[in-house]
């Protein structure tokens, strides 16, 4: 019976977003560059017959971009997404979703007009329950193959221009990791040319608004998966800590006691392999990471370069980002100085403000002192403890959108690098959302965090539903686990 249930609730929840919809990826779908998949309700194209969207002309912003890119023409995430689709679903209302079947963030109910704040919380204030429910949702997603999304192999050149597509399954986890790569990979230019300064979620204005919809994707499949509408990811406050404090065991896995570059084979996540780490030999090639495994995890937190990262970030440090009045200045990448968005992303000091080729702080402390896999920024995303501490780096934007109030023009209009004006649309979501959408309170997205709450209600899942199902998800996670060591 509680198996019946659960099944039931599976698929109950869908989600609003993704890569590219398994309905789009057909010869058809890529040479017509239409991607208007009927909504399973009515039956018609997004839903139209019930009023909740229909098919449209993408109409793509035209202000100018900056100059770190000079070449038109050459990488698929130009102008996202003309490449491969010009008419999408433009959903209605509070719908959304490839097919508008979904709800907005922070709506919920089959129409989409229930309002409801879920609360992401501090990882060390989970109870053991609470934490073991978390890893098993992992453990879950990374052998859960994605009924909705698949994953291109190859550019669109290689497909022929969409004659003969080229795409691959995936699980949950790993489409996530697989989008973090895409966004942040080199550009390929043909033979063995290609452009490094090219990122469509890093080093200029998008990032913190790009991470924050990399996370809310990420948490409605996880929703969607288990059936635990509640669910949130929790945060590692990281603020004055001396040591990676969520290395154990207990928590996101200690060290190995014979390899201390890899996970503790009593770790959680000691067997997982990862995906796209492969940078330099996918650029040799001119290809797209595949998805197919490379290696186990690697972490060796604080074995790393201490004279560009000499320690984690402290409150003060936190604090002086958040003084901060201007969310962009001067070139709006890499070297502006004075930005709240640059020195908190770690390019800037957080005790002057002033760029820093040398020194890799705050948000990019965190990558470089884990030492391995979280270390590259195209392949971060497979490390766990990527979701615990961007988590945290969203709450310190939440916190300067609170204290400073900004209007959404306070986001650049343009000249910017590529990809990061307000109105250009975000790599490689579908449904299309643009920069701006998310330079707003996390409150409006539905969803807040413990430690910056003030009043409302707070939305867990309750005890009783956790001990039904906690049960069912550890029988799934260890008969994985042991279907992985025989295998």
């Amino acid at each position: 019976m509680i198996l019946a249930v659960l099944y039931c609730l599976l698929w109950s929840f869908q989600t609003s977003a993704g890569h590219f919809p398994r309905a789009c990826v057909s010869s058809k779908n890529l040479m017509e560059k239409e991607c208007c998949p009927p909504w399973s309700g009515d039956g018609s194209p997004c839903g139209q017959l019930s009023g909740r969207g229909s098919c449209q002309n993408i109409l793509l912003s035209n202000a100018p971009l900056g100059p770190q890119f000079p070449f038109t023409g050459v990488d698929d995430r130009e102008s996202w997404p003309s490449i491969f689709y010009n008419r999408t679903c433009q959903c209605s209302g509070n719908f959304t979703g490839f097919d508008c079947g979904n709800c907005k963030f922070g709506f919920w109910g089959p129409n989409c007009t229930d309002r409801r704040l879920l609360v992401r919380r501090n990882i060390f204030d989970l109870s053991a329950p609470e934490k073991d429910k978390f890893f098993a949702y992992l453990t879950l997603a990374k052998h859960t193959i994605s009924s909705d999304y698949v994953i291109p192999i190859g550019t669109y050149g290689q497909m022929k221009n969409g004659s003969t597509p080229m795409f691959s399954d995936i699980n949950i986890y790993d489409l996530f990791v697989w989008i973090h790569y895409y966004v942040s990979m080199d550009a390929l230019l043909g033979g063995s040319e290609i452009w490094r300064d090219i990122d469509f979620a890093h080093e200029a204005p998008a990032f913190l608004p790009w991470h924050r919809l990399f996370l809310l994707r990420w948490e409605q499949e996880i929703q969607k998966l288990t059936g635990d509408e509640n669910f949130t990811i929790p945060y590692w406050d990281w603020r004055d800590a001396e040591k990676c404090d969520i290395c154990t065991d207990e928590y996101m896995g200690g060290q190995h006691p014979a390899n201390p570059n890899l996970l503790s084979p009593a770790s959680f996540f000691s067997s997982w392999q990862i995906i796209c780490s492969r940078l330099e030999e996918y650029n040799s090639h001119q290809s797209l990471c595949n998805g197919m495994p490379e290696g186990p995890l690697r972490r060796n937190p604080g074995n790393h370069d201490k004279s560009r990262t000499p320690r984690l970030p402290s409150s003060a440090d936190v604090e002086f980002c958040l003084s901060l009045t201007q969310y962009e200045s001067g070139s709006m990448d890499k070297a502006a100085n004075f930005s709240f968005r640059n020195t908190l992303e770690g390019f800037a000091s957080p005790l002057t403000g002033i760029a820093d080729a040398s020194q890799s702080s705050m948000h990019n402390a965190l990558h470089i002192y884990m030492n391995g896999t979280m270390s590259q920024v195209q392949g971060s995303a497979n490390d766990p403890i990527f979701l615990l501490h961007h988590a945290f780096v969203d709450s310190i934007f939440e916190q300067w959108l609170r204290r400073h109030h900004p209007l959404q023009e306070v986001y650049p209009e343009a000249n910017v690098p590529i990809g990061h004006n307000r109105e250009s649309y975000m790599v490689p979501f579908i449904p299309l959302y643009r920069n701006g959408d998310f330079f707003i309170s996390s409150k409006d997205l539905g969803y807040d965090y413990s430690y910056l709450q003030d009043s409302g209600k707070v939305y867990f899942l309750s005890e009783e539903l956790l001990n039904l199902v906690l049960p069912i998800y550890f029988e799934i996670a260890q008969n994985l686990m042991l279907l992985q060591c025989y295998s």
